[in-house]
């Protein structure tokens, strides 16, 4: 089983409290709202860490992300490095919090999701209006397009990344070290 849902994931976290969450969102996400005791260990360092973190994780982790798809790629991942429990929160924090999960609450943040929303949708109008000026501009909304088509085709967004860099959604940082010793941690004890 690769996928749980939000009922399931409650049920596991309430009869193994050895389970540990990983929370693969931006730190900005994370400062948001995240699963009481979960660590933020943002996908780009599930890449970079792939082996301590192979190495060091004992027991069951279950993977967050938003609504899943980030998550599934830190599964996959981490499956494929050799890490065999390994859950996903089918439907993320999105379908946590729907089913009214418990949560910890810091400063609101806009969901990388919605960035994307905004920064895609800001391009295509400007260049939607430059281009009765300029007619080549409409090019670029063009690109923008075919960029979020391939997005949704592959389940990876080039701009979501480069959105997920900024300082906005850093919000101070992962502490990597900290979150990987906690991995550890979780060995130690099981």
């Amino acid at each position: 089983m690769s996928r749980i849902d939000a009922a399931a994931a409650r049920d596991l976290l309430a009869t193994n409290p050895d389970v540990l969450v990983v929370d693969v969102r931006t730190p900005a996400e994370f400062a948001t709202a995240h699963l009481d005791g979960a660590i933020n260990l943002p996908l780009d360092q599930i890449d970079a860490h792939l082996r301590r973190i192979v190495a060091d994780a004992g027991g069951r982790l279950l993977i967050v992300c938003q609504t899943g798809g980030r998550a599934e790629r830190a599964r996959t991942a981490l499956s494929e490095a050799g890490l065999a429990d390994v859950v996903v929160l089918d439907g993320g924090m999105s379908a946590w919090t729907a089913l009214g999960g418990s949560v910890t609450r810091g400063r609101p943040r806009w969901a990388l999701e919605r960035q994307v929303r905004l920064v895609a949708g800001g391009i295509v109008l400007a260049s939607a209006l430059a281009s009765l000026w300029i007619p080549a501009v409409v090019l670029v909304a063009a690109f923008v397009g075919a960029g979020l088509a391939v997005a949704a085709l592959t389940d990876t967004c080039a701009m979501g990344l480069l959105l997920s860099r900024l300082p906005y959604n850093q919000a101070g940082g992962v502490d990597v070290e900290a979150a990987l010793t906690r991995l550890r941690g979780t060995r130690a004890n099981a």
